[in-house]
């Protein structure tokens, strides 16, 4: 998304589309959300490291200016819910829980989550519930990562 693009959009819209290229760049930050007050902006998510909490940062802030952009992303794996609605993943132990966004496949979080994308399997298996294809994800679906 180019500069260009964010003249004539206010803060709450330029913030917006700012997050949603994040998400899409899976840099290993979930949730991704703003908020804005005033000429502030709140960023809140989950990320896998500290360098994803910087990285997804730098990124808005190369996309948007502020007066203050504050950094709320916490670091390591959202608690896990107790129950799932129907049709959705629950974590075992030693899992943890990927929401699927628009771009993601199966080989691009084995690679994402195992370095090396023939493990698609891994993650299919696991998903077996709620997964009929491996080709045939959708956005908003929470696949179970296993270790």
């Amino acid at each position: 998304m180019g500069l260009f693009e964010f003249f004539g959009k206010s803060l709450g819209a330029k913030a917006r589309s700012a997050v949603d290229s994040i998400n899409k760049m899976n840099i290993g930050v979930r949730d991704l959300r703003a908020t804005v007050a005033g000429k502030s902006v709140t960023l809140e998510g989950q990320a896998d490291n500290v360098e994803a909490k910087g990285r997804a940062v730098q990124e808005f802030n190369k996309l948007v200016v502020t007066e203050n952009t504050i950094n709320r992303i916490q670091v390591g794996a959202a608690p896990a819910a107790k129950t799932a609605a129907p049709g959705q993943a629950v974590p075992a132990a030693g899992e943890q829980i990927h929401v699927v966004v628009s771009g993601d496949t199966l080989s691009a979080l084995a690679k994402k989550y195992y370095g090396k994308a023939s493990l698609y399997k891994k993650i299919f298996e696991a998903n077996r519930g709620i997964l009929n294809n491996p080709d045939l994800i959708k956005v908003g679906q929470k696949l179970r990562i296993p270790k």
